[in-house]
C-alpha cells in the first residue's frame, strides 16, 4: 500500500538499510510477507532506478562522442542532479542502484576472466601484478595517516589504484565498515582514478616507447599498471595489436584479484563495525561467490561468446548506474572541501605500481 512507503529521505534510506548486507532483502522476512515487500520496494524503487539509468545513458552518449571515459560523465551528472537524493521519491531507488545495482555488475565481471588466459601470462607477470596488488593496497594504508586519510580511505583508494579503477573502488567501498565520510571517499576515489587513468592511457604508450619495451613487456607493463579497463585497451591497441592482447589479459589478472582482495577484507574486519551496525558475518557476499562462479563457468568452456558479450554489456551498464547512483548522493560541495592530500595519496600509489611493474618489466628475462 502506498501508505506503507514513506518518499523522505530518512525512511527510504531505511528503506533499504538491508542493502548493506549482501543479500538486498531482510534476512528475516517471512516467505508470505516477502512477495508484498517486494512489489511494494519495486514500487519504491523504480523512479530512483529510472533516473539512474537515465544519465548512465546520456553518460554513454557524451562518451562515445567525446571520448571522455564514461565513469566521469555519469559521476559529473549525477552529482548535477543529487538534489533527487535529497527528498523525494527517487531517494530509495537512487540507494537501490548504488547498492545493488553494483553488485550485479561487479558479479558479471566474472565471464570475461578465464584460468586459461591468466596461466597462459606465465609466471612473471602473474607474480608482477601479485606484488604490485599487495604492496599498493599496502602502501595505501600504511602511507594514509601521513596524508591526513583514515586507514579505510588508504585501502580503498590503494585497491582502486591496484586492481580495476572504478569498479574495484565501488566492490572494496561495499565491504568497508560505514563511516561518515564513506561514500564522499568513494566518489572522490574514483573520480581521481578515472582522471589517472585517463592521463595514463596518452602518456604510458610514450613512457613503453621511450625506455624501448618490445609488444609483450609494454603490455604486461600497460596491463599491469593502468586502473580502468577500457584505458587498458585503448592504451595497448595504440602500440601493437599484440601489446593490446597481452595487456586485455594481464588486467583481468588484475580483475581477478578483485574476489581474494574483497573477501580478505571481509575476514580482517570481522568484529569491526560503526556505532549502530550489525557485526559483519562470516558468509562471503553473494556477489563474490557469483563472480568466482562465473570464472570458473567460463575456464570451463561453458559461456558461450554470446553469453559472455552479454554478461560483459549487462555489467557495464549496472556499473554506469551505480556511479551515476553514487554522483547523485554526493554533493560537489563536500568533495571540494576534502582538499589536495587525498588526491596525492592516491597519485602517490599510482606512481608506486607504475615504478614497480616497470622495474619488473625491464628485468625479466
Amino acid at each position: 500500500m502506498a501508505s506503507d512507503l514513506q518518499t523522505d529521505a530518512q525512511e527510504a534510506h531505511g528503506l533499504f538499510e538491508s542493502l548493506h548486507g549482501m543479500e538486498g532483502l531482510p534476512a528475516q522476512a517471512s516467505a508470505a510477507r516477502s512477495r508484498g515487500r517486494m512489489a511494494a520496494q519495486l514500487n519504491a524503487v523504480y523512479p530512483g532506478l529510472l533516473a539512474a539509468g537515465t544519465i548512465g545513458l546520456a553518460a554513454t552518449w557524451l562518451s562515445q562522442h567525446y571520448g571522455a571515459p564514461v565513469m566521469l560523465f555519469a559521476l559529473l551528472i549525477g552529482m548535477a542532479f543529487h538534489f533527487l537524493h535529497e527528498d523525494g521519491r527517487c531517494v530509495a531507488g537512487i540507494e537501490f542502484t548504488s547498492k545493488a545495482v553494483l553488485r550485479v555488475g561487479v558479479a558479471l565481471l566474472g565471464a570475461k576472466i578465464t584460468l586459461g588466459q591468466i596461466l597462459g601470462l606465465g609466471l612473471m607477470p602473474i607474480a608482477t601484478v601479485m606484488a604490485g596488488v599487495v604492496t599498493t593496497i599496502g602502501l595505501g594504508f600504511l602511507a594514509a595517516r601521513l596524508f591526513g586519510q583514515s586507514r579505510a580511505f588508504g585501502v580503498l583508494s590503494g585497491g582502486a589504484v591496484a586492481i580495476c579503477g572504478a569498479s574495484a573502488a565501488l566492490a572494496i567501498a561495499s565491504v568497508l565498515p560505514r563511516r561518515e565520510n564513506s561514500e564522499r571517499d568513494t566518489i572522490l576515489t574514483v573520480v581521481t582514478v578515472t582522471a589517472l587513468s585517463t592521463v595514463a592511457m596518452i602518456t604510458y604508450p610514450l613512457l613503453v616507447a621511450a625506455v624501448g619495451l618490445d609488444h609483450t613487456r609494454a603490455g604486461v607493463f600497460l596491463g599491469g599498471t593502468i586502473h580502468d579497463v577500457a584505458q587498458v585497451v585503448g592504451a595497448g591497441y595504440t602500440v601493437s595489436s599484440k601489446t593490446g592482447d597481452v595487456a586485455t589479459y594481464v588486467k583481468l589478472l588484475r580483475v581477478a584479484l578483485l574476489m581474494p582482495v574483497v573477501l580478505g577484507l571481509m575476514l580482517a574486519l570481522r568484529g569491526r563495525r560503526a556505532e549502530g551496525e550489525p557485526r559483519a558475518r562470516l558468509q562471503p557476499p553473494l556477489f563474490l561467490l557469483g563472480f568466482a562462479a562465473l570464472v570458473v563457468v567460463g575456464s570451463l568452456g561453458l559461456l558461450p561468446p554470446v553469453a559472455t558479450e552479454a554478461a560483459s554489456t549487462v555489467s557495464r551498464w549496472c556499473l554506469v548506474g551505480a556511479v551515476a547512483a553514487l554522483g547523485m548522493k554526493t554533493s560537489f560541495g563536500a568533495l571540494v572541501k576534502v582538499g589536495w592530500r587525498p588526491v596525492l595519496l592516491i597519485v602517490t600509489e599510482t606512481v608506486w605500481i607504475a615504478g614497480l611493474v616497470l622495474v619488473a618489466t625491464l628485468v625479466w628475462r
